[in-house]
């Protein structure tokens, strides 16, 4: 299911210098260079199709008029602490639900999971939790809390040296590379990709349910 999920549409220069992190800076005093502020922080995301769960009164159904509950996840937020070896990601989110029968109370516990996907598509650590919806009698809305947490190798997620120095080398008019991009290199583009981490949320969704987001 995991490699359904969109690319984030950033270039692999802001994976450089975002995340936690500030932006780059051109420094024009002293020469041309990139400064920049890197943590190795993951970005956090919703794969495109597991955002959203159906639930139809019959397993045999998928038409309009037998969805019994439809649930969202919205207002992911993400904390990041990369002071230590290893950095501690944490994503909290919220799930607003809507259901048909709002008669009597109701308890419904759907699943989620949370990935770190490094280099854009290798998973290097997956987990499943819960989330409950507790429907009040007379109610069609519900809304619920959940967390992801995850820590990742702050080695892995951290430039190499030598890469820093390539893009932060201060380059001067005149020189030979003076003009020269560094983020054109392979060697550093290689790096920055193997650096990049995201860590995804999404609802642990059965082959029909994502079949059913991604086609509706």
């Amino acid at each position: 299911m995991l490699k359904k999920f969109a690319p984030i549409t950033v270039s692999l220069l802001a994976l450089a210098l975002s995340g936690c992190a500030n932006d780059g800076q051109i420094d024009i005093n002293s020469g041309v260079g990139v400064t920049a502020t890197r943590t190795g922080c993951p970005t956090v995301a919703v794969p495109e199709g597991t955002g959203d769960i159906t639930l139809f009164n019959s397993a045999n159904s998928q038409n309009a008029s037998d969805v019994d509950v439809v649930a969202t996840i919205t207002k992911l937020r993400p904390e990041c602490n990369s002071s230590g070896e290893k950095i501690y990601s944490v994503a909290s989110f919220e799930v607003h639900a809507r259901r048909m029968d709002r008669s009597a109370a109701r308890s419904i516990t759907v699943p989620y999971f949370s990935s770190v996907v490094q280099g854009g598509t290798a998973v290097v650590a997956k987990r499943v939790g819960q989330v409950t919806l507790n429907f009040a009698a007379g109610q069609d809305r519900a809304t619920a809390t959940g967390k992801a947490a995850s820590y990742i190798d702050g080695t892995s997620a951290r430039l190499p040296a030598d890469i820093v120095e390539k893009i932060t080398r201060k380059r001067k008019a005149g020189d030979a590379d003076a003009a020269l991009d560094p983020m054109a290199d392979p060697e550093v583009r290689a790096a920055l990709q193997r650096a990049s981490f995201e860590l995804l949320v999404g609802f642990q969704l059965t082959e029909d349910q994502l079949r059913y987001n991604v086609t509706r």
